[in-house]
Protein backbone atom coordinates (compact mmCIF):
# COMPACT_ATOMS: atom_id res chain seq x y z
CA UNK A 1 0.00 0.00 0.00
CA UNK A 2 0.90 3.67 -0.90
CA UNK A 3 -0.34 6.80 1.30
CA UNK A 4 -0.72 9.60 -0.73
CA UNK A 5 1.82 11.47 1.61
CA UNK A 6 4.21 9.49 -0.07
CA UNK A 7 3.31 10.11 -4.24
CA UNK A 8 6.51 11.54 -6.34
CA UNK A 9 6.34 12.22 -10.04
CA UNK A 10 6.29 8.62 -11.67
CA UNK A 11 4.38 6.63 -8.35
CA UNK A 12 1.75 4.29 -9.99
CA UNK A 13 -0.77 3.07 -8.10
CA UNK A 14 -4.45 1.79 -8.41
CA UNK A 15 -7.78 3.59 -7.39
CA UNK A 16 -11.28 2.70 -8.11
CA UNK A 17 -10.01 -0.07 -10.68
CA UNK A 18 -8.14 2.35 -12.41
CA UNK A 19 -4.23 2.56 -12.88
CA UNK A 20 -2.51 5.74 -12.72
CA UNK A 21 0.56 7.47 -12.62
CA UNK A 22 1.31 10.76 -10.13
CA UNK A 23 2.41 13.65 -13.14
CA UNK A 24 2.88 16.09 -10.40
CA UNK A 25 2.07 16.61 -6.67
CA UNK A 26 2.25 19.59 -4.01
CA UNK A 27 2.20 19.23 -0.24
CA UNK A 28 -0.50 21.48 1.52
CA UNK A 29 0.15 22.72 4.70
CA UNK A 30 -3.22 24.61 5.90
CA UNK A 31 -3.13 26.92 9.09
CA UNK A 32 -5.15 25.10 11.84
CA UNK A 33 -6.35 22.47 9.77
CA UNK A 34 -5.52 18.99 8.36
CA UNK A 35 -2.73 18.54 5.40
CA UNK A 36 -3.75 18.15 2.04
CA UNK A 37 -2.00 16.33 -0.83
CA UNK A 38 -3.17 17.92 -4.43
CA UNK A 39 -1.92 15.65 -7.48
CA UNK A 40 -2.15 15.78 -11.10
CA UNK A 41 -2.78 11.74 -12.33
CA UNK A 42 -2.53 10.31 -15.78
CA UNK A 43 -5.19 7.23 -16.43
CA UNK A 44 -2.56 4.99 -17.92
CA UNK A 45 -5.06 2.95 -20.27
CA UNK A 46 -7.24 6.54 -21.20
CA UNK A 47 -3.82 9.15 -21.29
CA UNK A 48 -6.31 11.53 -19.59
CA UNK A 49 -4.81 13.67 -16.94
CA UNK A 50 -7.11 14.94 -13.68
CA UNK A 51 -6.25 17.04 -10.95
CA UNK A 52 -7.22 15.46 -7.59
CA UNK A 53 -7.23 16.38 -3.88
CA UNK A 54 -6.20 13.67 -1.69
CA UNK A 55 -5.72 13.25 2.53
CA UNK A 56 -2.31 12.60 3.69
CA UNK A 57 -3.72 8.85 4.84
CA UNK A 58 -5.16 7.87 2.22
CA UNK A 59 -4.02 4.66 0.95
CA UNK A 60 -3.68 2.77 -2.62
CA UNK A 61 -2.88 -0.67 -3.96
CA UNK A 62 0.82 0.65 -5.18
CA UNK A 63 0.75 -1.06 -9.28
CA UNK A 64 3.72 -2.74 -10.20
CA UNK A 65 4.27 -2.20 -13.67
CA UNK A 66 6.59 -3.65 -15.96
CA UNK A 67 8.14 -1.72 -18.65
CA UNK A 68 9.85 -2.97 -22.15
CA UNK A 69 12.27 -0.68 -23.97
CA UNK A 70 10.80 -0.39 -27.67
CA UNK A 71 11.92 1.46 -30.67
CA UNK A 72 9.39 3.46 -32.92
CA UNK A 73 9.86 1.39 -36.32
CA UNK A 74 7.32 3.51 -38.52
CA UNK A 75 3.50 4.27 -39.15
CA UNK A 76 1.34 2.16 -40.64
CA UNK A 77 -1.69 3.34 -41.69
CA UNK A 78 -3.35 3.85 -38.82
CA UNK A 79 -1.23 1.18 -36.55
CA UNK A 80 2.51 2.23 -35.05
CA UNK A 81 5.07 -0.38 -35.34
CA UNK A 82 7.41 -0.96 -32.35
CA UNK A 83 10.13 -2.78 -32.36
CA UNK A 84 11.81 -5.00 -29.31
CA UNK A 85 15.49 -4.20 -29.33
CA UNK A 86 16.73 -7.33 -27.50
CA UNK A 87 14.26 -10.07 -29.42
CA UNK A 88 13.00 -8.25 -32.05
CA UNK A 89 9.77 -8.84 -31.70
CA UNK A 90 7.23 -6.73 -33.64
CA UNK A 91 4.04 -4.63 -31.82
CA UNK A 92 1.54 -2.69 -33.11
CA UNK A 93 -0.44 -0.29 -31.36
CA UNK A 94 -3.66 1.64 -32.63
CA UNK A 95 -3.56 5.17 -32.82
CA UNK A 96 -6.34 5.63 -30.39
CA UNK A 97 -3.97 3.89 -27.64
CA UNK A 98 -1.36 6.10 -28.34
CA UNK A 99 -3.27 9.36 -27.97
CA UNK A 100 -1.14 12.29 -27.63
CA UNK A 101 1.66 10.57 -27.44
CA UNK A 102 1.43 10.65 -30.98
CA UNK A 103 2.29 13.92 -31.55
CA UNK A 104 6.32 13.60 -30.42
CA UNK A 105 6.80 10.47 -31.89
CA UNK A 106 9.95 10.44 -34.30
CA UNK A 107 11.70 7.11 -35.90
CA UNK A 108 14.25 5.29 -34.22
CA UNK A 109 12.92 7.02 -31.07
CA UNK A 110 13.37 4.87 -28.00
CA UNK A 111 10.21 4.72 -25.38
CA UNK A 112 8.93 2.21 -22.92
CA UNK A 113 5.85 -0.11 -23.54
CA UNK A 114 3.74 -0.66 -20.27
CA UNK A 115 2.51 -3.75 -18.82
CA UNK A 116 0.20 -4.53 -15.94
CA UNK A 117 -0.11 -8.24 -15.35
CA UNK A 118 0.92 -9.53 -18.92
CA UNK A 119 -1.35 -6.84 -20.67
CA UNK A 120 -0.46 -3.79 -22.90
CA UNK A 121 -1.72 -0.86 -21.27
CA UNK A 122 0.01 1.82 -23.39
CA UNK A 123 3.85 3.47 -24.05
CA UNK A 124 5.40 5.82 -21.97
CA UNK A 125 7.77 8.89 -23.98
CA UNK A 126 10.89 9.99 -22.63
CA UNK A 127 10.45 12.92 -20.39
CA UNK A 128 11.93 15.60 -23.12
CA UNK A 129 12.30 15.09 -26.72
CA UNK A 130 14.39 17.50 -29.12
CA UNK A 131 12.41 18.51 -32.36
CA UNK A 132 13.17 19.86 -35.26
CA UNK A 133 10.86 22.98 -36.15
CA UNK A 134 9.78 22.92 -39.77
CA UNK A 135 7.78 25.48 -39.96
CA UNK A 136 7.96 28.99 -37.85
CA UNK A 137 6.30 32.08 -38.82
CA UNK A 138 8.57 35.21 -38.19
CA UNK A 139 8.14 37.41 -35.28
CA UNK A 140 6.80 40.59 -34.90
CA UNK A 141 9.44 43.19 -34.42
CA UNK A 142 9.01 45.34 -31.66
CA UNK A 143 6.83 42.77 -29.80
CA UNK A 144 8.69 41.68 -27.14
CA UNK A 145 7.29 42.94 -24.44
CA UNK A 146 6.69 40.02 -21.58
CA UNK A 147 6.52 36.16 -21.99
CA UNK A 148 5.49 36.45 -25.78
CA UNK A 149 5.16 33.38 -27.98
CA UNK A 150 4.45 32.06 -31.46
CA UNK A 151 2.76 28.75 -32.83
CA UNK A 152 5.44 26.47 -34.90
CA UNK A 153 5.10 23.02 -36.58
CA UNK A 154 7.54 20.57 -35.19
CA UNK A 155 8.68 17.60 -38.10
CA UNK A 156 6.40 14.99 -36.02
CA UNK A 157 3.26 17.10 -37.10
CA UNK A 158 2.69 19.03 -33.43
CA UNK A 159 2.33 22.62 -32.80
CA UNK A 160 3.79 24.13 -29.88
CA UNK A 161 4.12 27.72 -28.67
CA UNK A 162 7.58 29.00 -28.62
CA UNK A 163 9.58 32.52 -28.08
CA UNK A 164 9.91 34.70 -31.20
CA UNK A 165 13.77 33.99 -31.48
CA UNK A 166 12.59 30.45 -32.56
CA UNK A 167 13.59 29.89 -36.32
CA UNK A 168 12.34 27.11 -39.29
CA UNK A 169 15.16 24.59 -38.74
CA UNK A 170 16.08 24.83 -35.26
CA UNK A 171 15.97 22.01 -32.71
CA UNK A 172 14.36 22.67 -29.76
CA UNK A 173 13.83 20.34 -26.41
CA UNK A 174 9.77 19.75 -25.71
CA UNK A 175 8.43 18.43 -22.64
CA UNK A 176 6.70 15.43 -23.74
CA UNK A 177 4.42 15.65 -19.75
CA UNK A 178 2.96 18.96 -21.31
CA UNK A 179 3.91 19.53 -24.23
CA UNK A 180 5.70 22.36 -23.53
CA UNK A 181 8.73 24.45 -25.13
CA UNK A 182 11.44 23.82 -22.94
CA UNK A 183 15.06 25.42 -24.86
CA UNK A 184 16.56 25.72 -27.94
CA UNK A 185 18.76 22.95 -28.64
CA UNK A 186 22.90 23.93 -29.83
CA UNK A 187 24.31 21.37 -32.13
Amino acid sequence: MIAAIDFRPGVTFIMDNIIYEVVMYQHVQRPRLAPLVRAKIRNLKAGTVIERTFSPDDKFEEANIEMRELHFSYKSGENYVFVDSETYEQFEFEEEKIKDSKQFLKEDMVINMLLYNGEIIGIKLPPKVDLKVIQAPPGIKGDSAGGVTKPVTLETGAVVDVPLFIKENDIIRIDTRTGEYVERVRE
